[in-house]
């Protein structure tokens, strides 16, 4: 096939420079520009999980704000990719230069990358628009550059090289961006603060723009001074849709696996790291120019795989050990991005369409994005994004084999074995729709906003109850319960009888560490207490005449089912208020509220509010507490070790802290195992004594952390 440096020369310059340029320079040109789109595809990973952990804070530190930011620069891609298309296709090449080196040392100007705190929200509600502008503004024009480094130094390789191949280089994109990734929460996080990684960032993306800016200059002297003439056909606009629905479906895979496995099955900090490397690594292999990818044998593999998925989605597998669900999805998810992206490279164009076979596959990622992100939250009650996903991914083998010329499937009908193939594919959407319709019986009540998928689920029976997998119960009493679920995680729980339906459950018994500073605090009349997380609101349930409770919930989900499905609240005889909004945010609003028992209960998911937890938001606790005030924090979590960073802002502010471990309960009292903090002046603080026998007083020592709202590291603390 010839390449448009094969034919003619548009002049006698061109003709006479370009060869000499090719033959002394090949292997210096291929290494500038693999060097380029090796740092430009670093810096481009590095600075979505810097972006997104100073952000998140600021948004209660749910999971969802990741997902917002990965639908942000999913866009932006997009962005820069079409950027790249239509600088390289509609305008000379000395104008694309200048063009783009303008636009790199405009993007110098907004430089260091660190948001104001100006972005921070004043309001509640659904906070994705503010996001994507907050993000626009901050990282935007650098992000945008450096995401269109890639295509357009591979349009211009290969417009000044006869026979180039630079699809290879989109593989050397992809290493960068694998390494960012995976040196970012092991490297960067534990060492460096907030500003400073913003300030190195800064400072390595000046140095890239301008070796960018250079070799952007140097390549106009090796290409035409007219755009290139195109010698081959354009790909037909079919091919151009099988591009966007093959990328579609590989990043709606990731973010909707990401999804499952870190809400539905296991809360593990750093989880959603392993898919995304998954993701990065397909498109490595399979556009490295080896072959990695054999479609024979990765369709005997995305069968297997997908019909292992769709097994472990029903109820009666759901509840295998998350050990044995993750490497499931996670391979599964590896096999339909190498069937997606192996199919993106046997359709990959001549190097002529380059930018416009990234332009269409960027906007295939960009509407898996958006589809996961912003539709299926507003859309679904549910997580059904991942069965949507599958039965795409499913639905591609048949339009891939049937549109192959060397496929034994080309334009099949009425073949037994093309029909056995429908029919195959046709059962696994079936058993799809049927797991999603299970999940959804499964619950009384299941709904979703941003914040995730809230699901209400009775269980038990008249003379039974299963709580924490196991069945007891005595002959003629009434153990059935309601219980509260956000993904894997449980948010309290409620007797149904109305003679136990006031009594505290779950990690709020009388004996744990919050039932035993209450108590102790009851001497006093006219309780004030504040209380950060609502859950089913089971902490009323010690409230007494005159008492006054403060509730701050983040998500306006959780209010309304636990004042609909749970009746904490209704039943208590204290006064409660509920303050709608991020707690620390809406504590920084507030006076003093001179609270005598503050408790802090927002640390069992996978998505830790870090910014709950620094030494500026312990200050902020014992400033809204009465001088004999008692702190409680909740620090009962699976995968993460929370007390070395409430110990060390104890130390820090000079409080004394009591470890109050809980480890017994019965089945039939609905209460679990749970260890609670409990942190006051060292002078004295209501019902000390009580307090410091129920528990274990913490001595200094050095495996103290101190977190501040500029430094935090979770892989310092994962167990």
């Amino acid at each position: 096939m010839q390449t448009a440096q094969s034919q003619p020369p548009v002049t006698d310059l061109h003709n006479a420079q370009l060869p000499p340029i090719r033959s002394r320079n090949g292997a210096g040109t291929r290494l500038i520009c693999g060097l380029t789109i090796f740092t430009s595809a670093f810096l481009l990973f590095q600075v979505e999980p810097l972006i997104a952990k100073i952000i998140v804070p600021w948004f209660g530190g749910a999971a969802a704000v990741w997902t917002v930011c990965l639908l942000f620069f999913q866009v932006v891609l997009l962005l820069g990719y079409l950027y790249a298309h239509l600088l390289t296709k509609s305008l000379r090449p000395g104008a694309q230069v200048w063009i783009h080196v303008t636009l790199i040392a405009a993007s110098l100007l907004v430089l260091p990358i660190l948001p104001k705190d100006s972005w921070k929200p004043t309001g509640v509600g659904d906070p994705t628009i503010r996001i994507l502008v907050l993000l626009v503004f901050t990282a935007g024009l650098p992000y945008f550059l450096l995401s269109s480094t890639s295509p357009l130094l591979q349009a211009w390789y290969s417009q000044s090289r006869e026979h180039a191949a630079p699809y290879r280089f989109y593989a050397l994109s992809n290493v960068g961006s694998l390494l960012a990734l995976l040196s970012y929460p092991v490297l960067v996080e534990p060492h460096l603060s907030s500003a400073h990684q913003a300030a190195y960032w800064s400072i390595a993306y000046a140095g890239v723009a301008i070796l960018c800016a250079v070799v952007s200059i140097v390549s106009r002297s090796r290409i035409g001074e007219v755009p290139v003439a195109e010698t081959t056909p354009r790909p037909a606009w079919q091919t151009q849709l099988l591009w966007i629905g093959l990328a579609a479906c590989g990043s709606a895979l990731l973010l909707a696996v990401t999804n499952h496995v870190s809400q539905n099955i296991a809360a593990v900090p750093f989880l959603w790291v392993i898919p995304l490397s998954l993701y990065l690594l397909s498109f490595i292999l399979c556009f490295d120019g080896r072959g990695w990818y054999r479609r024979g044998l990765f369709l005997r593999l995305l069968g297997i795989s997908l019909g292992g998925m769709i097994y472990a989605l029903t109820p009666s597998y759901a509840g295998l050990p998350w050990s044995v669900l993750i490497p499931l999805y996670c391979c599964g998810l590896f096999v339909c991005c190498m069937f997606c992206h192996g199919e993106l490279v046997r359709l990959k164009p001549s190097p002529e369409h380059l930018t416009s076979f990234y332009l269409m596959v960027s906007l295939g990622g960009a509407i898996g994005a958006v589809f996961v992100a912003l539709v299926a939250p507003r859309v679904f009650s549910g997580y059904y994004e991942l069965q949507i996903a599958m039965g795409c991914c499913a639905l591609l083998v048949l339009v891939v084999l049937r549109r192959d010329p060397g496929s034994k499937f080309y334009r099949a009908r009425w073949q037994p074995a093309w029909l056995g193939l429908v029919g195959v594919v046709l059962i696994a959407i079936v058993s799809l729709f049927v797991t999603g319709a299970q999940y959804a019986t499964h619950a009384k009540v299941i709904a979703r906003n941003f914040y995730g998928v809230l699901r209400v689920i009775d269980e038990g029976r008249a003379d039974a109850v299963d709580v924490k997998d196991e069945i007891s119960g005595q002959a003629g009493s009434d153990l059935r319960f309601r219980k509260l679920m956000n993904g894997t995680i449980e948010h309290g729980l409620q007797f149904l009888a109305p003679s136990r339906r006031r009594e505290p459950t779950a990690y709020y018994g009388p004996n744990s560490g919050v039932g035993v500073a209450l108590r102790a605090a009851g001497t006093r009349n006219n309780l004030r207490v504040g209380v950060i997380g609502l859950g089913v609101g089971t902490l009323a349930a010690y409230g007494r005449a005159g008492d006054a409770y403060t509730f701050y919930e983040i998500n306006p989900l959780v209010i309304r089912v636990a004042n609909q499905y749970f009746t904490f609240l209704g039943d208590a005889a204290a006064n409660s208020e509920i303050v709608l909004g991020d707690a620390r945010i809406s504590l920084e609003r507030e006076t003093p509220r001179g609270f005598d028992v503050l408790v802090v209960d927002a640390f069992s998911g996978d998505s830790i509010p870090v910014h709950l937890l620094t030494r500026e938001a312990f200050a902020l606790y014992f400033w809204h507490l009465k001088p004999d005030g008692v702190l409680a924090v909740h620090i009962s979590n699976q995968y993460l070790n929370l007390q070395p960073v409430v110990e060390g802002a104890a130390t820090k502010l000079g409080k004394e802290a009591v470890v109050v471990n809980f480890g017994q309960g019965s089945n039939q009292s609905g209460i679990y195992p749970a260890t609670w903090l409990l942190v006051g002046d060292p002078r004295g603080f209501l019902g000390k004594s009580e307090i410091e026998k129920a528990g274990r007083i913490h001595t200094a020592g050095i495996d103290e952390l101190v977190w501040t709202d500029d430094y935090s590291s979770l892989f310092s603390i994962l167990k």
